[in-house]
Order: structure tokens, then C-alpha cells, then sequence
């Protein structure tokens, strides 16, 4: 909502706007924070905001998978990095992941301990995963009642000793207590007994890294949560889904009607286990980025809706636990690095790169990056352009390029793995709540489900990532 005693009213207007009927030439009217019409161009009223031509107005984009660290490990990333990297890259809303703070938001306490660190920080909306851990089953209800959209769980170590994973009878009890209040589980779907079977991970080549990970361990941890959601009818949903031999299996249940849906990033989707160089440890993440035919793969799986969403698994660290210090005897050691990628701010010119080569339009964009983790997360009054909508809004140049620097990255290390490269399509603006968002400003709120918890002002998963 538009700050209190504020009764905004205003107008913007573009050549190209993509609402969820398409694309259209249309005025967005914005009344308190939210869209009041979407009108025809030229019925715009007098002092519209005009967007210049070749600029298209997208909705903010809903980023549902972000890890902010704060508090605990605020040295590696912090509520006020993470949220004006993701102003800076069209992003209105995050979802904070349970894990790398201290304390992990497990219980209704250490939620309250997160919103409180977030306090007066943000620069977008932020909302908050709960965690499902070993001995937590009784608390899960009241974070569900409190405000947290789902809870992530583990099925291997997370590389944090505060974030255990989950074994199979905890699965079960875990996921039994979630279905009882509809709720949904989010999952790292790595089997551990593939994993352990797998070369360890050790030294400067990447092809030795991905050894370690085999893509049969994603398909083996989805089966075992499947056996669970066939059991408990409890809804899943996979996360920074990599590996392409899943599709199949998530293809048949989905026809079967079983409750369970997945996520990719932009990484799986732009890059290329052929490119990445051996010691570039800031392109380590877990599940690793494959090979060129994976990548096709998964984008098969996105155009035919096996996964639904395309979110950053923004998962920060120091220069130093990425091993990329230039004393560091360790340097580009993948068997030492911590495992992220830490690239909010160009998720979405990564990915119209890559999906305007393939013709794909940014109407899919804002589908998979908008819509769709906005519907996941429970937060229905954003992610499109709508009347009765919020009015966050992305002011998007498609046609213009810029070499990636991550000196100017406002993410708090820089560190990428798209440092150097060219890519298609820069932000122009943000809007949260119909208010431009400029640099420093801190306006987001902390933002719940519809009909969970009071909304509020906003005055490490490591070697396994996110």
C-alpha cells in the first residue's frame, strides 16, 4: 500500500505494456499503491508518466527464492544489498530463504528476529520461507499462522550445522503436519545416498565438480517426496530444478494430478557447463549447471509448463568462502568453495538474452518470473499487471545491451558469473506501489500471504546451495 496518509493518484503510459491478456499500447492508472484501470494509450489522463518509446512496462518480477543472510552472516549479503540489487534488476518482491541466518527462521521467534533486522532496510517487498528441520513439527503451524508462505526443506546436508535435513520418516511426519493446514513444502531434491556414492568434489576442474553431483540424484530425491505427496496429498515444490532427467517423472505425476510443481534459475537456463572455466568457482552452484543438451532440455520443460517459475537462487558469499582471494592457496578449489550463484540484479537480462534468441516473447518472461512465484508464494495482490493489483512495476529496455561489471552490482561482493559477458535488455526503473524506486530509498514492506498473518512496514546453504 502507498505509505499512510498518502492518497496517490496517478498515470503511466507506454507503447508497449504487458498485461495478462498480452501486449498492448495502455495507460496504467495507480490509486494508493495499486492499479485502479488499465486503460487504452490514448485515453491516458494529463501528467501520465510516459515511458519512452522502445521501453516496454513489465509487473515487478516476484523473485521467491532468495537467500539475504541477515542476521547471522549479514557479512556475506544483508537485507539492504539484497534488496537494492534487486530493485536494480525490476525485481518488487523477494522471498527470503529459512537458511544462512542465524538463528534460521524455524520457529515463530526467529521469524520475528528476521522482521526485525529487516526493519527500515528494504528497498523492495519481502516476504519469508519457514523451515522444515529435524524436531520442528510442532512449530510449523504457528509460522504457517504468522506469515510465512511454505518451508523449505533438505534432503542432504544444507552446508549449515543450524539447517539439518530431513530424513525419510521426518519427511513423512513433516509433510503429514504441512498437508493438515494446506500448506506447501519447498525442497532441495538431491538424494544423499547418490551423492555419497559420487566422486567427492576436489580441485580446479569443473568437470570433476559436476562428477559429484549426479543428475540421478535429483530424480531419485524427487521420487522419494513423491512416495510422501501420493501419501500425505501435501503440495511440493522443487527448487532450482537442474537437472533435465527430472522432467519426465514430474511430466507423468503432473498428469496423474499430483500436487507438485518446479522452479528453474537463469543459470541453468544461459549457461553452459562447456563454458565454465576450470577454478571459476563463482560459477559453482548445487545442483551444478550441465551441459548444452540439460540446458535445451530444461527449456522444453519451461516452454511446456513442467516447470513453472524462473526465480535467482541469489546465494551470496565473501570473496574469501568462494575461494577466489588472490593469496588463497585454495583458490578455484570447487571441493572448498561455498556453492551460489550471486546474481540477482541480472535475472532478468540474463534470461531475455537467452529467451529473445529463441524468439520467446517477454510475455513468457513475465509469466515465469512475475506471475507464477507470485501465485506460488500466496502473494495474489502482485505479480501482473491488473486492476487490483499492487502498482510494482519494471520500466525494461529489450533492445539495449551493457557489458557486466560486478563493480556495479549492489549486491554486497562482486561476484558473477556473467562478469564480462554482454547482455540483452537493461532496467530503466522500478515502481513499488506506484512510487518510483531510487537508489538508496528504503520504502518496501514486509510482505504475507492474503488472509496469513499482519502485514507490516519494513521500516549458509553452502556445498548444497539453495
Amino acid at each position: 500500500m502507498a505509505p499512510a496518509g498518502v492518497a496517490q493518484t496517478a498515470a503511466i503510459k507506454a507503447r508497449r505494456v504487458i498485461t495478462a491478456g498480452g501486449e498492448r499500447a495502455a495507460a496504467v492508472l495507480i490509486r494508493d499503491g495499486s492499479i485502479a484501470g488499465v486503460l487504452d494509450y490514448a485515453a491516458a489522463p494529463p501528467g501520465a508518466v510516459e515511458v519512452p518509446d522502445g521501453q516496454v512496462l513489465l509487473p515487478g518480477l516476484v523473485d521467491s527464492h532468495v537467500h539475504v543472510n541477515e542476521p547471522g552472516r549479514t557479512e556475506w549479503e544483508g537485507f539492504a544489498t539484497a534488496t537494492a540489487a534487486a530493485a536494480a534488476g525490476g525485481i518488487t518482491t523477494i522471498v527470503d530463504m529459512p537458511l544462512n541466518s542465524i538463528p534460521p527462521t524455524v520457529d515463530v521467534a526467529a521469524l520475528e528476529v528476521k522482521r526485525k533486522s529487516a526493519a527500515g532496510q528494504l528497498a523492495v517487498d519481502v516476504a519469508f520461507w519457514g523451515g522444515a528441520v529435524p524436531g520442528n513439527v510442532a512449530d510449523l503451524r504457528p509460522l504457517h499462522e504468522a506469515g510465512v508462505v511454505g518451508f523449505k526443506c533438505f534432503l542432504l546436508p544444507s552446508g549449515v550445522d543450524e539447517f539439518a535435513p530431513l530424513d525419510p520418516g521426518q519427511l513423512a511426519t513433516a509433510m503429514t503436519e504441512i498437508a493438515s493446514f494446506g500448506g506447501l513444502l519447498i525442497a532441495h531434491a538431491e538424494d544423499p545416498a547418490v551423492i555419497a556414492a559420487a566422486p567427492a568434489p576436489h580441485g580446479r576442474r569443473y568437470a570433476d565438480f559436476v562428477a559429484s553431483r549426479p543428475p540421478g540424484a535429483e530424480v531419485q530425491a524427487i521420487e522419494t517426496l513423491l512416495v510422501q505427496a501420493r501419501r500425505t496429498g501435501c503440495r511440493i515444490h522443487v527448487v532450482h530444478l537442474a537437472s533435465a532427467e527430472s522432467l519426465p517423472v514430474i511430466r507423468a505425476v503432473m498428469a496423474d494430478g499430483l500436487p507438485i510443481t518446479a522452479e528453474t534459475c537463469p543459470h541453468y537456463l544461459t549457461l553452459r557447463a562447456e563454458d565454465v572455466p576450470d577454478g571459476g568457482t563463482q560459477f559453482k552452484c548445487c545442483p551444478p549447471i550441465r551441459d548444452h543438451a540439460n540446458r535445451e532440455a530444461l527449456w522444453a520443460g519451461l516452454l511446456d509448463g513442467t516447470i513453472s517459475c524462473v526465480v535467482s537462487d541469489h546465494s551470496p558469499c565473501t570473496v574469501e568462502a568462494k575461494r577466489l582471494g588472490t593469496d588463497d592457496p585454495a583458490r578455484g578449489d570447487f571441493g572448498e568453495a561455498w556453492g551460489g550463484i550471486a546474481s540477482v540484479q541480472l535475472s532478468l537480462p540474463a534470461m531475455w538474452t537467452e529467451a529473445s534468441r529463441r524468439g520467446i516473447g517477454l510475455d513468457r518472461i513475465a509469466g515465469w518470473m512475475a506471475a507464477t512465484p507470485a501465485a506460488l508464494t500466496g502473494l495474489a495482490d502482485r505479480g501482473g499487471i491488473a486492476p487490483g493489483k499492487r502498482a510494482d512495476l519494471c520500466v525494461f529496455a529489450p533492445d539495449e545491451s551493457f557489458a557486466v561489471d560486478p563493480a556495479t552490482l549492489r549486491q554486497r561482493h562482486p561476484i558473477s558469473p556473467y562478469a564480462g559477458m554482454t547482455l540483452r535488455g537493461a532496467v530503466k526503473q522500478t515502481w513499488l506501489a506506484g512510487a518510483r524506486v531510487e537508489p538508496g530509498e528504503r520504502a518496501g514492506c514486509l510482505a504475507v500471504p492474503r488472509n496469513q498473518g499482519p502485514a507490516e512496514d519494513g521500516e549458509l546453504d553452502g556445498n548444497a546451495n539453495g
